[in-house]
């Protein structure tokens, strides 16, 4: 319903249609078409983490200095895009789909398109450093005018907080699901073909390494590899179409009601002041921009540690299969242990589980058994390191609104930046450890590395991750926001939106009345 009285000059205010539906529970099938709209960006995400490094570096076979740099301003620029495509967000008019449906529909022909062309090798030597910087940059640009309008679409399935926290709950395990299978169709499908190394006419730890011949036991050509890789992006492609459409038609985007609105918007600066001085949302972007930065630095350079540290460059692939596999598995588990404990002591047991494993699987000797079992373990704090943010999320931007009533519609605002600071910090990360292996002398398609790549790659997967988690759990136990706290907002919302509702129906009848 919406009603302007040009009498009194106020501004046009927006309803819920009654107040039933606001407290409607989304079915299942709504909770599941909106979780799938969250698998792209995981599959494609678990695709380019996982193996977008190892591709540039012996698929690609570009320098690791000029690998170092396609990551990071391909990483610097997606973080720069998310703020501003959130603030666009915020501006976009409301249409017949909603506010973030259309732009999940226009940006998917072409993110589809870029992401393609990432994968594929141009036949101009000279050329392929920019050809990757063009395509990765604006693949990265066009999926956030897909993610950040979706993250926010949170709010608008529904005003109650355990039915979001549900559909959190239902996206996590799909997302998780999507990193699966990104991580499997690519996995699988280039493990087949995997590229023949060089072996070297000279020592390991010389400072010169010439390559003398190709090892190819398996009959494999470095074209064949490109092949699969075009591939394994031609498949996700198909599934990263089919998903959005699944979003787009299976899930209405409720208009909810704004109390006290206005028809004043906030610019750009007044949003980010809004944001920095609102003491939880700082404290919660900086524990898990850590917490996170630790799994991306591991997830960046876990390939190359497999196949060259540990040896087992015939699985894995697998290893990594099995990581995010049971990740996607545990993500109930830790639905059910945040409704029993809470958020807070999720958190703590959830992302510190990896540590131990961390440090395990860079202190053992190579033992491929042993190190599924790690990986198995490890799944445990990927599941809790993809659900907790985006569940804890929501009650900071209900805090900022019980905290600030007359300032409203700033929930793309609020993911935006989270995934601004998380998405540069992850740029630095895999530009700095991409350069790290270049000074430790990493040899392209090389059988083996020298000993300084070894214990470079053991530090990015281990001690930094370690030192990262540590610090984000610290930050955490100032984050003010526990339980009761979290309930006091929800009721808060609630009474306010009767109130509203209430003299809003009040004060149409008296109108309808007059006439």
């Amino acid at each position: 319903l919406k009603e302007r009285s040009e009498a009194s000059g106020c501004s046009e205010r927006i309803l819920t249609l009654n107040p039933d539906t606001a407290k409607k529970n989304l079915s299942v099938w709504s909770k599941l078409c909106y979780a799938i709209g969250g698998a792209p960006y995981q599959i494609t995400g678990s695709a380019l983490g996982f193996f977008l490094q190892i591709y540039l570096l012996d698929v690609a076979q570009l320098d690791p200095f000029y690998a170092s740099i396609i990551l990071f301003v391909g990483r610097a620029w997606d973080a720069v895009t998310d703020p501003t495509v959130g603030f666009l967000v915020s501006r976009s008019p409301w249409t017949r789909r909603g506010r973030m449906m259309p732009w999940i529909l226009l940006s998917t022909p072409f993110a589809v398109i870029s992401y393609f062309l990432i994968w594929v090798v141009p036949p101009v030597e000279n050329g392929k450093v920019v050809w990757y910087l063009i395509f990765y940059c604006l693949f990265q640009s066009l999926q956030t005018c897909f993610h950040v309008p979706y993250s926010a679409l949170t709010m608008f399935i529904s005003s109650e907080q355990k039915e979001r926290d549900s559909a959190t709950a239902y996206r996590m395990t799909i997302e998780v699901l999507g990193s699966v299978i990104g991580t499997a169709i690519q996995g699988q499908i280039v493990g087949g073909a995997n590229a023949p190394c060089l072996n070297h006419t000279s020592s390991l730890n010389d400072s010169v390494l010439q390559p003398s011949s190709e090892v190819n036991t398996s009959h494999v050509s470095l074209d064949d590899t490109k092949h699969a890789y075009m591939l394994a992006s031609g498949v996700i492609s198909i599934i990263y179409v089919l998903c959005a459409a699944v979003l787009f038609l299976g899930v209405r985007e409720q208009k909810m009601y704004e109390p006290f609105s206005s028809d004043r918007h906030l610019s750009f600066v007044e949003g980010l002041r809004l944001l920095r001085t609102h003491g939880p949302y700082v404290k919660l972007v900086a524990g898990f921009l850590f917490t996170s930065l630790a799994f991306m630095l591991m997830e960046g350079n876990f390939a190359l540690f497999i196949t060259y540290t540990l040896g087992f460059r015939n699985d894995f692939q697998n290893i990594l299969l099995v990581i995010m596999l049971s990740g996607a598995l545990t993500i109930p588990l830790w639905q059910l242990f945040l409704n029993r404990f809470g958020k807070k002591t999720a958190v703590y047991i959830g992302i510190s589980w990896a540590i131990p494993f961390m440090i395990l699987v860079v202190c053992i000797e190579s033992n491929l058994i042993l190190t599924y079992i790690i990986s198995l373990a490890a799944g445990f704090s990927v599941a809790a390191a993809f659900f907790l943010p985006w569940s804890m999320l929501p009650d900071v931007v209900d805090d900022f609104k019980v905290q600030n009533p007359d300032s409203q519609g700033h929930e793309a605002i609020f993911y935006s930046f989270y995934v601004f600071f998380t998405k540069f910090a992850s740029g630095v990360s895999l530009g700095i450890s991409t350069l790290s292996l270049h000074f430790a002398g990493y040899v392209t398609r090389g059988c083996v590395q020298p000993d300084s790549v070894h214990l470079t790659l053991k530090m990015l997967v281990s001690a930094a991750p370690v030192s990262l988690i540590i610090l984000g759990l610290l930050i955490f136990m100032s984050y003010p926001i526990n339980e009761q706290r979290r309930q006091h907002n929800s009721s808060q919302l609630q009474a306010l939106l009767r109130s509203e509702q209430d003299s809003d129906t009040s004060e149409s009848s008296d109108l309808g009345s007059a006439v």
